[in-house]
């Protein structure tokens, strides 16, 4: 027998506007409220709307034998309330079906693990407080930002006391010879079960499927169907994890990827042997074929699945640490408008816009970016936040505290200057 377990990742960041240092000290309006409604109306009508109803005309199909899980930052359910509430109507009536499961992961989508424990536990109780009160559901299976997992990260989790199991990237060089179509217990963490996203199968539908040049264009639902056939006696779960706005806007309606969706179920289904499962019904399932060992962060991300499309250069080593450094102080001063425009800036996606990896090919790095360059993303994201250093003074002024250093401006310009291909905008 082959479970399949699908789980999409629902996320929209907060984008900032292209702040200039002119706007230092006389504009607190961070965010690009109009780039932020075009780009989420303009994905819910191409792909969260679409594909709810295709996943919930799949569950009444199939009778619920057609099962799903997502993961739903918080920052995309708070635009979902703002601009396109119809989206946040239609995931409601998914949850009623009792064949959808919701993760838990950080409210701000954060990177906050690496670098302040306790902001992250803040931002995931926040998360799991949303899911309660939007979807009626306490989530019993954890996912991090961006898939980044490491054993410690395991042990914390743990700790929390909520969760059966977490999900992580099947990274070559962590498994070797071993399959991501098992469950696996993480070192350090023996009470909690580890499901490996099956990046192969995954990404054939996230990044392949209209790929004219790839060898198996097209992808019909028979040629899946066997692909996924072939597991069986050969694994317990096939993870099929990907973001959800692969159908209908990095995979356009015209390529079929809606009709692929909605005949693969019946094809799974039509070998006796296979199933379908959220992440928490798979871990009830299957018990974990051994301990797996990962000293070392992994993510989903690029060939080498570590921390460098986020963390990978001297802008966004800079803008992280400046941001959890300032953090720290600004969660003190209890200013709820202050430690939300701050949060909103944990998001991982501002620091993935400073990535210089393969810049000029024209990546996935550029995909839903506004800026034209790193260095624009990291210029408008300094200056914010040496604005949010201006706010949190003058805070910490009216409680009669005394200034931390913190709040000394950062030297944008020396960080640019060891960044490499910088000197377009530094002249």
């Amino acid at each position: 027998m082959v479970s399949i377990c699908f789980y999409f990742q629902v996320h929209q960041p907060f984008r900032l506007k292209k702040y200039s240092i002119f706007d230092i000290g006389h504009n607190s309006n961070y965010f690009d409220d109009n780039k932020n409604a075009e780009v989420m109306r303009k994905v819910a009508q191409k792909c969260y709307l679409p594909t709810n109803k295709v996943l919930l005309d799949l569950i009444r199909q199939h009778q619920g034998k057609f099962r799903v899980s997502f993961s739903i930052s918080g920052v995309v359910l708070d635009q979902f309330t703002l601009f396109a509430p119809e989206v946040l109507h239609s995931f409601r009536e998914l949850a009623k079906t009792g064949c959808v499961e919701f993760l838990d992961e950080t409210y701000y989508h954060s990177l906050s693990y690496l670098y302040d424990k306790e902001e992250f536990k803040e931002q995931v109780l926040l998360h799991r407080q949303k899911i309660k009160d939007l979807f009626g559901q306490e989530p019993k299976v954890f996912r991090n930002t961006e898939l980044v997992f490491n054993n410690e990260l395991a042990n914390f989790v743990q700790g929390m006391g909520f969760y059966k199991a977490i999900v992580a990237e099947g990274a070559d060089h962590i498994l070797g010879w071993r399959s991501p179509n098992f469950l696996y217990t993480p070192k350090t963490a023996d009470n909690m079960k580890l499901l490996l996203k099956n990046y192969k199968l995954s990404d054939d539908i996230a990044f392949r499927f209209s790929n004219k040049g790839w060898a198996e264009h097209p992808l019909t639902v028979e040629k899946y169907g066997r692909w996924v056939n072939a597991a069986n006696g050969n694994g317990n779960v096939i993870n099929l994890f990907m973001d959800y706005e692969t159908f209908g806007e990095h995979q356009w309606e015209d390529t079929g990827i809606f009709d692929f969706l909605r005949h693969l179920p019946s094809e799974i289904l039509r070998h006796p042997d296979n199933d379908f499962v959220t992440v928490s019904e798979a871990a009830e399932k299957y018990n974990p074929v051994s301990e797996l060992d990962m000293h070392n962060f992994i993510s989903w991300a690029d060939i080498e699945r570590d921390l460098s499309a986020w963390l990978g250069n001297p802008m966004q080593d800079s803008a992280a640490r400046e941001l959890f450094a300032l953090g720290r102080m600004i969660r003190e001063t209890g200013d709820e408008k202050l430690i939300d425009d701050w949060r909103k800036l944990t998001t991982s996606d501002h620091l993935y816009y400073m990535c210089t990896k393969w810049f000029s090919d024209g990546d996935v790095h550029k995909y839903f970016n506004p800026y034209d360059t790193p260095y624009e993303g990291f210029i408008a994201f300094m200056n914010v936040l040496n604005d949010l250093k201006i706010r949190a003074k003058e805070v910490m002024q009216s409680q009669g505290r005394v200034e931390s250093p913190i709040l000394a401006q950062t030297p944008i310009s020396r960080v640019l200057s060891e960044a490499p291909g910088s000197s377009m905008v530094l002249k």
